[in-house]
């Protein structure tokens, strides 16, 4: 194991080394609204996109969301000459994810990076996740009304399916127990239809067809939801690896891809106690399909600090005091061992107790109660398998929202808000 003190861009040397071959690096976070984590992460994503060649970068996020901050880093003549502009409309609570200061220097970053290649040549930004059923709907009528409205029936279909339930989407997998009311058989001609589509080149196509794959994962997704325990998790974790396998196909030969998620979807699941809980995980689906060499998991702690979160979903955000980490954790033994901010790459047969045993490892979703530290937020982890390497640093500030538009959120995801 290596460990490096974090003071300038170039102590990020040892996991670059160890990224430079790598196909897919995925950077996590602890909490969804750390000012630190996304800095840092954005840091190394400059690193690797310019050093590295990396190709997009795909974030947990919406895909209708982030396809209009997609053409706005990429110079589309149509869209947002500003990328800020197109993060602030992003709608769906929790907004601040992604519609945030950091964000928006790093697309600002991007957008010029970009200016200055030729089109072929110019890196994406991607959202990965599968709630956005209704915008992926009217993303995909937008399509079709202007290039193939002889098949918008296949479209109506599944829209006239999912009507009855509004924007209450999650009344829909209640009724789906009942194998008449479910939008199944209408999704799945859908997709066929826009697949057919998709076979022409054209960003425009993709993103229908991706479209579509939202609105069959979304549907898959809401069913699974009723039934409770893990099969919602898996749904949605299976749909962001499906979602990054298409891009790196979409991007050519040699395509490299950045991931943005939480450390619950990036740390492979097998280190914690997910696997026992039946869950799998985008990191571990990585590993599994692209080999361990060619997939590098990194984690984002911190042993205090404050944090932008909500006390209860869908309510509005806070800034929040993250206490210390708790004794016997991950995050106070790194405390104990290491300066203010460093970087670790684990490997090697010399890897201290703390890396190869369980110990607990704290996640901070959107939903977020400080007093809970004592029973919850913690989840036991082998950190030396589940990730790569590690950034750590001591004391996390909250990040700076965007004056973004949302209200409207999902019903929370399991385990909560990550």
């Amino acid at each position: 194991m290596l460990v490096q003190r974090l003071g300038a861009p170039s102590d990020f040397d040892p996991l670059l080394e160890r990224a430079r071959d790598a196909r897919i690096v995925m950077l996590g976070e602890a909490t969804h609204g750390s000012h630190d984590y996304y800095r840092l992460r954005g840091e190394l994503t400059r690193r690797l996109i310019a050093e590295g060649g990396f190709s997009f970068v795909a974030v947990e996020g919406d895909w209708p969301d982030c396809d209009r901050v997609h053409r706005s880093v990429t110079a589309d003549p149509d869209a947002a000459v500003e990328p800020r502009a197109a993060l602030e409309r992003f709608e769906r609570w929790p907004t601040w994810m992604w519609a945030n200061a950091e964000v928006a220097r790093f697309c600002r970053w991007l957008r010029e990076w970009n200016g200055q290649r030729p089109e072929p040549e110019r890196v994406g930004f991607h959202g990965l996740d599968v709630y956005s059923l209704w915008e992926s709907m009217q993303a995909i009528f937008d399509y079709l009304g202007e290039e193939a409205p002889g098949t918008l029936d296949a479209a109506q279909d599944a829209y006239r399916c999912f009507e009855p339930y509004g924007r209450r989407i999650e009344e829909y997998g209640a009724a789906s127990r009942f194998v008449s009311a479910r939008c199944e058989d209408e999704v799945v001609c859908l997709l066929a239809r826009i697949r057919e589509h998709a076979a022409s080149d054209g960003a425009d196509a993709f993103s229908a067809w991706q479209n579509a794959e939202v609105v069959t994962g979304a549907e898959r997704y809401y069913r699974a939801m009723v039934g409770g325990g893990p099969e919602s998790w898996n749904v949605r974790d299976h749909h962001m690896a499906d979602t990054l396998d298409r891009l790196l196909d979409r991007y050519g030969p040699g395509a490299r891809g950045v991931v943005w998620a939480h450390n619950t979807h990036i740390g492979d699941a097998r280190a914690t106690d997910m696997a026992a809980d039946g869950m799998v995980n985008l990191g571990q689906l990585a590993r599994d399909r692209y080999g361990r060499d060619d997939v590098v998991l990194v984690g984002f702690g911190s042993h205090r600090g404050t944090v932008v979160a909500a006390p209860h979903w869908g309510s509005p955000a806070e800034k929040m005091i993250v206490p210390p980490a708790r004794e016997g954790s991950v995050e106070r033994r790194l405390h104990d061992l290491l300066p203010e901010q460093a970087v670790l790459v684990f490997g090697g047969a010399d890897q201290p107790d703390w890396v190869t045993e369980p110990l607990d490892h704290r996640a901070i979703g959107v939903v977020y109660n400080p007093s809970s530290e004592s029973w919850g937020n913690y989840q036991p982890t082998r950190l030396g398998e589940r990730y790569d390497g590690f950034v750590w640093c001591d004391e996390a500030t909250a990040l700076d929202p965007l004056p973004a538009r949302g209200a409207r959120g999902e019903l929370e995801t399991y385990p909560a808000g990550v």
